[in-house]
């Protein structure tokens, strides 16, 4: 039996369930591979290995190389370990005499050998660890195959395994959603190409997902096609009773310190505008609001005339000699606010109606109608509402979930999550971030998945980050994030996290409970029109021109009075 053939015949054996081979067989299979080595050193989780010396017809290909998969025949299954570090600690000047080379591997788990009732497995773990002078071998092909192989009912593959580019990267689609997701990585590294592949790779094996991406940058509307509904400042309607008190509070006065009597005077009137729109929404056959339960933060309808006039009472009675300044100034506010034409897609209904069914049917997909994806645009609205409109949609995903028993699963993907989690407590809202961060701990529960995107995990709420049970790290040469990372990924992929400054553009290195193992790939192409495209402004073009059109800035002037985003003619 070749070694070719012993491994080919291992792998089988975890990909089909063959029969499986006596353990000598097995044994016999492995001692016909070629050794590089010996463990001279045992810890917890880490083992050193002494390479034997080289010999003329060992080629490039057979050495190990850093981040390498390497095999031990510990007794009762074949320990596997990843190569962390190599050194030659005591470099010899005799040029006669071999020098001591050493490699640092780090165990991540084990295949328990086969046999008459089970066949050989992976699983992460080391119950039986190398001893002293267990030979060491390179993992095969077909080793590496039946390693990073996942279950074939819920796996999706999402690129190559560095390592050996013949060998598809795989996820779990179970885990990595039911236990949260997170793409980190500097500017430029393809985190937006990463994530645009992971879902459609996904979507296309379950075309009746239900995806809402919170797109920062609206980068994602051509990635998905025919697959999409794009939500921009033209048509997404949120409006403004959907909103907790905090949220409405954060529209209206950002600075809250400087407007305590308001903020006291909108908490006494909401209620009561509440129930007075209560009678009129009610349907007959359904389950009735009763109005002593409504409270300033129930999701019921309510008028802005109606919350105008019971601010214009104390202002106009003649009995109450209190100070009217306060309601002055409220009236003043919500008015100015609800004629701003930024804030159409929340005050700009003429009339009220309760149409929380449909907005959520819309927003998370329901029905599906082949269209599993909803992309909110951020970018065309108001800087001061964008906190507001994530914490919305997120809050309503997760009470979506709750109240239907996670019947519908639901995906939340969240571009630059540090925008909106921050790891300072007194940056960013903090309803957005508790929201965010709700999910991220509860949503296993509710059927809500949280995927999140960043540059800067330093600036990213630790509680959110750590719940991210699969973690793609592309590049990234700032220390202290990278310090971050490897605060948050698994033991076993700590040494890997040493390769994010020279990872190229499309590689990541994938660890978490989404994948076999921790391990270097590198993703999949995608298509060029599906690739997410940002506006980015071309310094090179702009610069190359004269602008002689004398009504040029005339009408940027207007298009910023009437606050509608139109490229200009040149």
């Amino acid at each position: 039996m070749t070694p070719h053939k012993g491994a080919a015949r291992k792998s089988a054996i975890v990909r089909k369930g063959a029969a499986a081979p006596t353990a000598e067989a097995f044994d016999m299979a492995l001692s016909e591979k070629p050794r590089v080595g010996s463990v001279i050193s045992v810890t917890g989780s880490h083992a050193l290995v002494l390479l034997d010396e080289d010999k003329p017809v060992n080629d490039r290909a057979s050495r190990p190389q850093l981040g390498a998969i390497m095999s031990i025949d510990a007794g009762p299954s074949i320990v596997l370990g990843l190569i962390s570090a190599m050194s030659v600690p005591a470099p010899s000047l005799d040029s006669g005499v071999a020098s001591l080379r050493i490699v640092e591997v780090e165990l991540i788990g084990e295949f328990s050998k086969p046999t008459i009732n089970a066949p050989a497995r992976f699983r992460r773990g080391v119950s039986s660890y190398p001893t002293l002078d267990d030979a060491v071998h390179v993992a095969t092909h077909d080793e590496l195959a039946a390693l990073f192989v996942v279950d074939g009912g819920s796996s999706v593959r999402v690129g190559v395994v560095k390592q050996d580019m013949q060998i598809p990267a795989t996820v779990n689609v179970d885990e990595i959603f039911s236990r949260h997701c997170a793409i980190v990585g500097t500017t430029g590294a393809g985190k937006s190409c990463a994530m645009a592949l992971l879902l459609k790779s996904v979507l296309r094996r379950f075309p009746s997902g239900h995806v809402v991406i919170l797109d920062t940058h609206n980068e994602y509307s051509k990635s998905f096609g025919e697959q999409a509904v794009i939500f921009d400042p033209t048509n997404f309607t949120l409006p403004y009773w959907m909103l907790t008190f905090d949220e409405l509070v954060e529209v209206l006065y950002p600075e809250k310190e400087h407007y305590a009597e308001e903020i006291g005077i909108l908490a006494d009137l909401i209620p009561a505008a509440k129930k007075k729109n209560l009678s009129a929404v009610a349907k007959p056959g359904k389950l009735r609001t009763d109005a002593n339960a409504l409270t300033v933060d129930t999701p019921a309808p309510y008028r802005l005339s109606d919350l105008l006039a019971l601010i214009d009472k104390p202002i106009g009675s003649l009995e109450r000699g209190q100070n009217t300044a306060p309601y002055k100034r409220l009236r003043n506010r919500i008015h100015s606010i609800s004629q701003d034409s930024r804030y159409a897609f929340m005050f700009g209904s003429l009339t009220v109606q309760d149409n929380l069914t449909e907005l959520l049917g819309q927003l998370f997909r329901v029905p599906v109608n082949d269209k599993p994806v909803s992309v909110v645009e951020l970018g065309g609205l108001p800087s001061e509402v964008v906190q507001v409109v994530v914490s919305v949609v997120s809050r309503l995903a997760f009470e979506f979930g709750l109240w239907s028993n996670g019947a519908v699963p639901i995906a939340l993907v969240c571009e630059d999550a540090h925008r909106y989690a921050p790891a300072d407590p007194n940056e960013g809202f903090a309803p957005t971030r508790r929201s965010l961060a709700r999910i991220a701990k509860e949503g296993r529960k509710t059927g809500v998945s949280l995927w999140i995107s960043s540059q800067r995990p330093t600036e990213l709420d630790p509680t959110v980050l750590s719940q991210c049970n699969t973690i793609f790290a592309m590049r990234l040469a700032n220390q202290a994030d990278q310090e971050a990372l490897r605060a948050a990924v698994p033991d076993a992929a700590t040494s890997l996290m040493s390769c994010l400054p020279s990872l190229g553009l499309g590689e990541a290195v994938a660890a978490g409970e989404g994948v076999p193992m921790p391990t270097r790939i590198r993703f999949d192409a995608l298509e060029p029109n599906e690739i997410p495209r940002g506006v980015t402004a071309s310094f090179s073009d702009g610069w190359s021109i004269e602008i002689e059109d004398d009504s040029f800035i005339e009408r940027i002037v207007e298009q910023w009075r009437a606050q509608r985003m139109l490229i200009p003619e040149l």
